[in-house]
């Protein structure tokens, strides 16, 4: 257990459940304070996406902190912040793939053909035609595993490179997988700064 204290406003402590709690900016400042980067994006990703958060309200109280310690640590949590991440794995590989120089990826990009939905994925690049996967450990059930498949052979028949990335390789091998997108989107003609 870690313990962390600081000095907080009564304007920022709320009521819920009858326990004092801290209010949803306030929450989001202290995680980008304690947490790893990645961490710290995937709860407040988390938040935005349940919309207890709005992205401007975050922008806001990033302005309003500007100047105080902590507040550079803050503005970078809320840049990297997305309101369409679904999962803290897919908002992990995310900040790691942007962090390794490659471009933001879209979240939950729409793939159509001539205007006929053809799949929704986690991660995306439309521009180069290459999307990220992640499959947690509910896709190897075996009619999960069917439909996964079957949607890959769509994705590929559009042309598109998609690239999976298991629950196992994100947390044993996750430079090994960022190795693998940087040369997707060189292929597809992306050029680093």
């Amino acid at each position: 257990m870690s313990v962390h204290t600081t000095d907080i406003e009564s304007a920022e402590l709320l009521t819920h459940g009858g326990l004092r709690v801290t209010s949803p900016l306030r929450t989001c400042w202290d995680l980008a304070q304690w947490c790893e980067l990645a961490e710290a994006v995937a709860h407040i990703d988390s938040l935005l996406g349940k919309g207890v958060v709005k992205p401007a309200e975050l922008e806001r109280y990033a302005l309003a902190r500007a100047g105080r310690r902590g507040g550079k640590r803050f503005a970078r949590a809320v840049g990297f912040a997305d309101p369409g991440a679904e999962s803290p794995p897919e908002s992990r590989t995310r900040i790691a793939l942007v962090l390794a120089g490659m471009p933001r990826p879209v979240t939950q990009h729409v793939v159509e053909d001539r205007g006929r939905f053809v799949a929704r994925v986690d991660l995306a690049w439309p521009q180069y035609r290459v999307a990220v996967e992640y499959d947690g450990v509910w896709h190897a059930e075996a009619g999960q595993f069917h439909r996964d498949r079957q949607r890959l052979n769509r994705l590929v028949g559009q042309d598109g490179i998609v690239l999976r990335l298991t629950a196992q390789r994100l947390r044993d091998d996750l430079d090994g997988f960022t190795v693998e997108v940087r040369a997707a989107l060189r292929s597809r003609g992306w050029r680093a700064r």
